[in-house]
């Protein structure tokens, strides 16, 4: 894990918001930002739920299950 990428395999489900949370506002300034979620739809989905409805943030996905924060 790099200062600007978040590699979520082996994270529980549970930990994940605040994880995520924590990471994006530690290193906003590192943009962009890569959140790996690989393949599983639900950490894509708390992955989401953070970034939208608790941070605002926009994002992108180039690929499924790499999200990537541009702005902050």
């Amino acid at each position: 894990m790099t200062n600007n990428e978040l590699d979520l395999h082996g994270i529980k489900h549970q930990d994940v918001q605040l994880l995520v949370e924590d990471w994006v506002l530690v290193n906003q300034y590192s943009i962009p930002l890569n959140i790996i979620c690989g393949n599983s739809a639900k950490m894509i989905q708390l992955v989401d739920e953070v970034l939208t409805n608790k941070l605002n943030i926009k994002y992108r996905m180039w690929q499924y299950g790499v999200i990537v924060v541009d702005f902050v």
